[in-house]
């Protein structure tokens, strides 16, 4: 768990916990390393997790015990935890299927324990079940990166053989060309690093535009008439900004990436255009069996580069440098885990 804002992440052996109520104990096979979970180490965002805390929320593995209310899980499954680790069930949010604005919500590897550690608790009422055909370490992602873009590209209403653009071909932004793609829509990539680009190419973006090198939003307007909705993955202001402008007459810009402060919007130039910004927070857990499904259906790959679990640091490390091409992955059981015989009680997690 981390214990201080901004330190490295260390090791550390704890009690494993006893499951009880709706919980399941898993026992972590692999973990993604998320942008989130850096500004959690850092605490940088506006509302910071209480310290200590163990963070990951892209954690799969298998179940090892429940507690006495579970009916949807058993021994043996294979699950993962969301960033939506539970909510009230209750509020008018949840009532209506859009639990993620529960003002009540708990979310995992920020204000409960997260993945990055041996044995995680998770909430069965909320856990996803993952299909046995997909392998560990390609589920990952999906757990928060796949259902992000997944539901932003829903709320863009774009429907197939118009044109989305995708602000920003990263951990998140390549998974949103495959969904695009595999949604039917046409996929303009924008992206600073041509690295980026020419994989958002290998995906099936139709047209890439390289921000540093030309006027984003001039390009899109000429090579299509401007896209009919845009999704901004990137954690920049100017990329909001960009995507107002490649934006055709009645789009809409769905916002997922969260950087700092604020952005200028033309309120003449919006209402004008007929345009809709929203944002769009991960996905329900209805959104998630979708986001799983089209994995199962072999339509989504995430691309993934898979490290031992002691490598976080040099992971985060490469991640506030922003030298990561699509997603990683920490292999939690195969370099930490025991065979441990009958009910584990000591594990490892990062302290």
């Amino acid at each position: 768990m981390a214990r201080e804002f901004g330190a490295p992440l260390g090791f550390d052996e704890r009690v494993v916990p006893l499951p009880h109520g709706f919980e399941a104990l898993v026992r972590v096979e692999y973990t993604g390393v998320c942008h989130t979970d850096l500004h959690a180490v850092e605490g940088d965002w506006p509302v910071k997790p209480a310290l200590p805390f163990v963070p990951g929320h892209e954690g799969v593995g298998r179940v090892v015990a429940v507690g006495h209310l579970v009916t949807s899980l058993s021994v043996g499954d294979r699950v993962g935890n969301a960033w939506l680790w539970s909510a009230c069930g209750e509020c008018e949010y949840c009532a209506s299927g859009r639990e993620t604005l529960c003002l009540r919500q708990r979310n995992a590897g920020y204000s409960v324990d997260g993945s990055f550690q041996e044995y995680m608790i998770v909430d069965s009422r909320y856990a996803a079940k993952v299909p046995e055909a997909l392998e560990p370490a390609q589920v990952a992602p999906i757990l928060c990166a796949g259902v992000t873009v997944y539901k932003g590209l829903k709320t863009t209403e774009v429907r197939p053989g118009q044109w989305v653009a995708i602000s920003g071909i990263g951990g998140l932004g390549h998974l949103a060309v495959e969904y695009a793609v595999a949604m039917g829509l046409s996929v303009a990539a924008v992206d600073i690093d041509d690295a980026k680009l020419a994989l958002a190419r290998e995906l099936g973006a139709s047209m890439t535009v390289n921000a540093a090198k030309t006027d984003a939003p001039a390009e899109v307007q000429r090579a299509i008439g401007g896209a009919h909705g845009v999704l901004v993955t990137a954690p920049s202001g100017q990329a909001v900004a960009q995507a107002l402008g490649m934006a055709r007459r009645g789009a809409t810009i769905s916002l997922v990436g969260l950087p700092s402060g604020t952005f200028p919007v033309s309120v003449f130039d919006t209402v004008l255009n007929g345009l809709t910004i929203r944002g769009s927070i991960v996905g329900t857990r209805a959104d998630l069996a979708e986001a799983l499904d089209f994995a199962a259906r072999d339509k989504v790959h995430a691309t993934v580069t898979t490290h031992p679990f002691a490598d976080v640091n040099e992971v985060l490390d490469d991640m506030r440098a922003g030298r990561i091409l699509g997603r990683v992955v920490l292999e939690v059981a195969g370099t930490l885990a025991r065979e441990d015989a009958g009910y584990p009680t000591r594990q490892a997690s990062t302290v």
